[in-house]
Formats: C-alpha cells, structure tokens, sequence
C-alpha cells in the first residue's frame, strides 16, 4: 500500500475513533452528571419538605400536607413500619405510580429507579409521626427531562460525529497527495500523539525555514496553546463549581422563600429580592473574571501602544472618582511628562482592581503617585487601610485566597481580583510590587520601562 494511501487511512480510522471516544465520554460524564445533580435536587427538596412537614404534623392534616407537597410529575407518601400506609398523593401525569409497591426503609435513602420504562428519583427519609411512632416520608420524581435532554445530546452526538468525518475524508486525501518523504517523521510524531493523547512536540531539525519547517513551527505552537488552555479550562471548571455553590444555594434558599411566604411577608419579599439581586451581581462579576483567567493572553487582543501615563492616570482617576465618590489625591513627582509603551485597556483595567481594593479596605484618601527610578516608570497606589499580614503577601495573588474570609465575602470580593492582576501584569509586561502593613495600609507599585520622547 502506498504511503499516501496508508496516511489517508490512517488518518480518517484514528480522527474516527477518537471523536467516538471522545463523544461516549462526553455523553456518559453528562449522564452521570445531570442525574446526580438531578439526584442531588431531590435530596435537597426532601430534606426541607420533610423538616416543614415534621414541624405541621399535629397543627394541619396529614392529607392536606401530603397534598400541598406533591411534586410536580410524581408521588408523595407516608409509609409506616406495619404497612398502614397513607393514600399516595400523585401530580395528574404520574398516577401509575401509586401502583407501584412501598417500602418501610430503616434509614435515608436516595436514588433513582426506573418503573414502567420510565426513570424516577426516589427518596425516602424517617419522620415521627404524631404518636411517636416512625413513618417513611417517600417522593418519587420523574427525572423525564433530564432523560430527554440525554437522548438529545445523545442525537447531537452522534451526528457530530458523521458530519466530522465527511470533512476528515475529504482533507486527508488531498493531504495524502501533497505530503512528501520529509513529512514522515511528522507523521509518526502526530500519530503517537493521536495514540497517547499526550502534549508533544514535533522535533525539529535543520535550518532550511521551508514550508515543512514553519509548519512544524506552527504546530509546535499550537500544542503549546491546547497545553496551556487545556490547564486553564480544568482549572476554570474546578474554580467554578468550587465558587459559585456559594451563591446559587443562597439564591435557591431565598428563591423558595418567597414561593411560600413571599406575597404574605413584604419584609421577607425586599430582603429576598435584594439578596438575590446582590448574589446574581457577585455571581456576574465572578464568571467575567474566571472566563478572562480561563483564556490565554493571545487571546485578550492587547494592543501596545505609546502612552502618556498622566493622562491615563488622570482619566482613571477621575471616572473611579466619579462612580464611588471617593476621594483621591494624584501626584506627579516628575515635571516632564512620561511616555510608557503597553495596552491602554488592560493597564486601566489593572488600575481598577487596585484602586477598587483600596476603597474597599481604607476609608481615609486614597493616594496615586506617578513618578520615574532610573529607566523605569512607576505607579504607586497607597491606602491606609487594615493592611495585609507579611506572611500573607505572597499568597494575595493565589485564586480565591482571602486574607479575611469573612470581610472579604461582606464587601463583595470573589479572591479573584488580585490573581486576574497578575495576569493581566504578566500578559502586558508589567511588574508589580507589593507592600502592606497590618493596620497601617498598603502600598501597590506598577513598574513599566521608560519610553524617552
């Protein structure tokens, strides 16, 4: 067989296989997701409809509690030990389900079982019922959208993949007639890496600069990319679900107040109303700067540009004025005007972050000072506030870490801010310099290199 021939092959046999490799993990970690979450869901609901009913029984009947809790697509019943059984209460689409046999459980139970070809989630908790004695509080949900949304996906898949392989068919023979001897060993580079699934690089030798060689350049390049923003997205996965349960549970919590108590309780509907409002705010934020951390600094767009520091400061300055009507005093130790070569947006945005924290942990004037060491131009931001420990300093910049846990999370701050400063530094050339004292304030220092006019 020829080498043209086995290439194209190849090629189109391994792409195949892997995007159905890639296409079942994704399917069965999304099924194994969302009926978990959907899993966790039910637990949460039992927990709270089981403790509401708990504190009823006694002042209201057992049917009209059983019946104000019944789900949406399922049943609700209490089962006793002797299997004196309550009616089941079931939603209009689900009254199959009080055919289904009841089980006295001695403890918690919660997962999913499938009846009539139909999948449910099933939770069982004890309760003490008003004699004393103990009873089983059973909900059966339908998990019907979730197993919807499964087969979707499912369907999406699939034709994903087929679709994937017309252009994989096509592309690998007309590269197969264009590939020559020296592409071999290119070749059987890409080929370990499509087997290991490991970053590596192609290696390169001679000096030629041809088209072979740049190509090589390229990819080499390209797995740096896929490398680095394969990291990040892990990381941005793991840093989100980490950051924002926080928030959502609060939501959910003051979200299912008011669907109880909100249109009878004025003051629980305006504090629900605002502690929502302020989460989703938080929340907003927090998502903007872990998508900005989760991407690549080739990929921000910066921009290098000649730019007259005091200007930008005074701009700065002045609309950070205006929005949290603080008050700010800005000093230039130099006469001459100073010119610094980087991206105006991202070196305003560095500023923000900064001047923001100092608003947040000072309530004295904030200062900002300009002036020139050498061949360097520096920005010194200076609050005195409560400062920060020494041996906290070298962590400030870690995601997520917070000095003050607790003051942190009163004023708003996500332990992202400072981490996407030293990015934004590190992508723009910039150098930073931190130093605090507890309870005397702390001083930030840019560093850029000076631009003589």
């Amino acid at each position: 067989m020829k080498l043209r021939n086995k290439i194209n092959l190849y090629t189109a046999f391994l792409f195949a296989i892997l995007l159905l490799i890639i296409n079942i993990t994704i399917y069965y970690s999304f099924n194994k997701l969302i009926l978990d979450s959907e899993l966790s869901t039910a637990h949460i609901e039992m927990e709270k409809i089981s403790e509401n009913i708990g504190k009823s029984l006694g002042t209201i009947s057992e049917d009209t509690l059983l019946r104000s809790y019944v789900p949406i697509n399922g049943m609700i019943q209490i089962v006793t030990k002797d299997n004196n059984d309550s009616s089941p209460y079931t939603s209009p689409g689900a009254h199959d389900l009080s055919k289904r046999k009841s089980v006295f459980y001695g403890s918690e139970v919660s997962k999913t079982i499938e009846y009539q070809d139909r999948l449910f989630s099933f939770e069982s908790m004890p309760i003490i019922m008003q004699d004393g004695s103990i009873a089983n509080l059973q909900i059966t949900k339908s998990m019907e959208t979730a197993t919807n949304n499964l087969s979707t996906l499912r369907l999406v898949l699939i034709m994903v993949t087929l679709i994937a392989l017309i252009p994989v068919l096509i592309s690998s023979r007309i590269l197969s007639n264009l590939i020559t001897k020296p592409v071999t060993t290119m070749t059987g580079t890409m080929t370990e890496i499509r087997q290991s699934g490991a970053f590596k690089r192609l290696k390169l030798e001679g000096n030629s600069k041809d088209e072979l060689f740049q190509m090589g350049q390229t990819f080499n390049h390209m797995i740096d990319l896929l490398e680095v923003n394969f990291d990040k997205q892990k990381q941005f996965v793991s840093n989100a679900s980490h950051e924002l349960k926080t928030p959502l549970t609060i939501i959910e919590s003051y979200a299912s107040l008011l669907k109880r108590r909100g249109l009878n309780e004025p003051k629980l509907f305006s504090e629900s109303i605002e502690a929502i409002h302020s989460e989703a705010i938080r929340m907003k934020e927090m998502t903007e700067q872990l998508l900005m951390l989760a991407r690549h600094h080739e990929q921000w767009n910066i921009e290098y540009n000649q730019l007259n520091i005091s200007n930008l400061i005074n701009q700065t300055v002045k609309a950070f004025k205006n929005a949290y009507h603080r008050e700010i005093d800005f000093v230039e130790v130099n006469d001459t005007p100073l010119f610094i070569e980087t991206d105006e947006k991202k070196l305003k945005q560095l500023l923000f972050i900064f001047l923001d924290n100092a608003r947040k942990y000072s309530d004295e004037t904030i200062s900002v000072e300009l002036g020139k060491d050498n061949d360097e131009v520096y920005i010194k931001i200076i609050d005195t506030g409560i400062g920060i420990h020494e041996c906290d300093l070298p962590k400030v910049f870690d995601r997520f870490y917070r000095v003050d846990k607790a003051r942190s999370r009163k004023q708003g701050g996500s332990g992202l801010g400072l981490a996407l400063a030293k990015e934004i530094a590190d992508a723009i050339g910039v150098r930073i310099n931190l130093d605090s004292v507890l309870g005397a304030g702390t001083t930030v220092t840019i560093l850029n290199k000076n631009i003589e006019k």
